[in-house]
């Protein structure tokens, strides 16, 4: 049941001083508070909650509250409830009037309405704060570029996946109560060990424990669909069994490979740089305004794709946030062979052409100097705000994250 989020009091209080008059009035959040309009949300969102029945909600400006000050501070869901308790700034901030000496919710809620709101309402978040910054974020000039935003992935080795899906198939022996999980464990731990062992040494025993662990995992799959009743294979595991069939079947030198188990939908992108050749996640694109340096678009791609294919999905985002449409957008060699995006002038460094005179070969020039602000911007996004590392599940978690 939805529980209506109560607009903070001005009036004082008979028996304790309210928040707002202990606080500094010119702190940075105290002014955010002061400037979101927080109505916004509660109309947006109130659609996803009952309205007669179920246990009271926590009220939608506290959710969005925690999650903006997750993001601004680069905590946890844990450390950010935690924090909460520790903060009267964030209490105030997430419409509290008085202090509050318990926790807000538990971390949990947090996941929880992230499903609820899914990817439309942190659109409508983002798009908040790009209003915030009034005429500033409606210049005609962006700056694009792409970066990439690695998953919570280990770095993929050839042994690890089929070692995973052979103990995820013995568990699901051990809860079916079938004989052999214990000996299969058995031999699993030694072709394990095994391969260790050899790494060291030259590539035949490596190779060899290698294909033990494949053997291993392929059998499990086989007895697996021979034990389990017909409707319980087709209508629930058929579709897991495939997935790791398609695991325990590629090789090294295949396309579309999976490099994870539990985000399978993770792809390599080529760093290019020696203390990071590869890179595992997914790529984002980041539009910021030429002069004032405001983000005013983000998007993230499925698939590996050149950067030139990424502009349409990156600059109709920018759009969808302003009131008027990106005239020009200026990007790196790496954007070759877009030259109009969406009614949008792409502008890429290269060479000066016989018939401009002075002042166009200066203003190129100008404008592709200025692309360089978006690097540190991206830098920022990644030590201070979280998209050096995305804790988040699934194509649907990157979004949220972007």
């Amino acid at each position: 049941m939805l529980t209506k989020s109560s607009p903070i009091s001005t009036q004082s209080n008979l028996f304790h001083s309210e928040l707002f008059s202990q606080l500094d009035v010119k702190d940075p959040l105290i002014q955010l508070a002061n400037t979101i309009n927080w109505t916004v949300f509660d109309d947006a969102f109130e659609q996803h909650y009952s309205q007669d029945n179920g246990r009271p909600s926590k009220p939608i400006r506290l959710m969005v509250g925690l999650l903006l000050l997750k993001q601004l501070e680069n905590l946890s869901d844990e450390r950010v409830v935690l924090q909460f308790k520790r903060n009267p700034y964030y209490q105030y901030f997430c419409g509290y009037s008085n202090y509050m000496p318990g926790m807000p919710c538990n971390a949990t809620e947090l996941v929880h309405f992230r499903k609820r709101i899914g990817v439309k309402g942190f659109n409508l978040i983002f798009k908040m704060s790009v209003a915030l910054h009034g005429k500033q974020a409606q210049e005609s000039s962006v700056l694009i570029d792409t970066t990439v935003q690695e998953k919570t992935s280990l770095t993929p080795l050839m042994p690890n996946l089929p070692l995973k899906s052979s103990i995820a198939l013995i568990s699901w022996q051990s809860v079916m109560a079938f004989n052999n999980a214990e000996p299969m464990l058995k031999r699993l731990k030694t072709a394990a060990l095994a391969f260790v062992t050899s790494a060291m040494l030259k590539s035949v025993p490596k190779q060899k424990a290698l294909t033990r662990l494949r053997t291993i995992a392929n059998k499990l799959i086989r007895e697996l669909q021979r034990k389990l009743p017909q409707y319980l294979l087709f209508e629930i595991y058929q579709k897991h069994f495939l997935f790791y069939q398609r695991v325990l079947a590629q090789k090294p030198k295949d396309k579309n490979k999976i490099y994870s188990l539990h985000e399978p939908d993770v792809y390599v992108i080529a760093k290019g740089k020696d203390h990071k050749q590869y890179e595992y996640g997914n790529k984002v694109s980041i539009v910021s305004t030429k002069d004032t340096n405001i983000i005013v678009g983000v998007a993230s791609h499925d698939k590996n794709i050149h950067d030139s294919k990424t502009l349409t999905v990156a600059i109709s985002h920018a759009n969808s946030n302003r009131n008027k449409p990106i005239k020009q957008a200026v990007c790196d060699r790496g954007y070759v062979g877009a030259k109009v995006v969406l009614g949008a002038n792409i502008i890429l460094p290269k060479k000066a052409l016989k018939r401009d005179n002075r002042y166009q070969r200066d203003k190129k020039r100008k404008l592709c100097k200025r692309r360089a602000a978006i690097e540190p911007i991206i830098g920022h996004l990644k030590s201070d705000f979280r998209l050096s590392r995305n804790l988040l599940k699934g194509q649907v978690g990157d979004e949220i994250n972007v």
